[in-house]
């Protein structure tokens, strides 16, 4: 009896189970997941990448923010699942090996960051904003981070640092 229980219940976690094929930060990775997993999970948990930060878990904070295809999203609000067959790059795939992306250089460079803890997501964020083509002003930059608590008030520096990688990257 305990037997059929155990093979009961593999048979139940296998049914309960996804394979997520993903290319994260130029690696095609398979992942068997839950359906109900998040992507930061997966990534920090998982995949070993805990540069992405896991702030508020609600979507409110923007520190998990990450690349999907290109655009900007809320890995803590991102299902694994949904990222079958898609490319997601992380703050550590930003990097060209020892040579840091320019909005990396410039948040260094403009010292926009104390703590550090919402730096990935700042960063991230910064790289699309720029690449969104919303970066023509201050006032545009502040309403295009907006979704990027820093609580300790690095703002200044960071819109400095958004306008100096601007123009490495244009």
């Amino acid at each position: 009896m305990a037997e059929a229980t155990a093979s009961s219940s593999a048979v139940a976690a296998a049914a309960e189970t996804v394979s997520v094929r993903v290319k994260v930060n130029g690696t095609m990775r398979t992942v068997v997941v839950d359906p109900r997993v998040t992507l930061l999970d997966t990534l920090r948990e998982r995949l070993g990448l805990t540069g992405t930060k896991k702030g508020c878990d609600r979507g409110q904070c923007g520190a998990c923010t990450v690349h999907v295809d290109g655009e900007r999203v809320l890995s803590c609000l991102t299902l694994a699942a949904t990222t079958d067959q898609r490319e997601v790059t992380t703050i550590e795939g930003l990097a060209n090996g020892d040579r840091l992306h320019p909005m990396q250089q410039a948040f260094i460079e403009r010292d926009g960051l104390q703590c550090g803890f919402c730096t990935s997501g700042q960063i991230m964020s910064a790289v699309a904003v720029v690449e969104e083509g919303r970066a023509h002003s201050d006032n545009e930059i502040k309403e295009s981070m907006s979704g990027n608590i820093c609580r300790c008030s690095c703002y200044p520096a960071i819109v400095e640092a958004i306008k100096d990688a601007q123009k490495v990257m244009r």
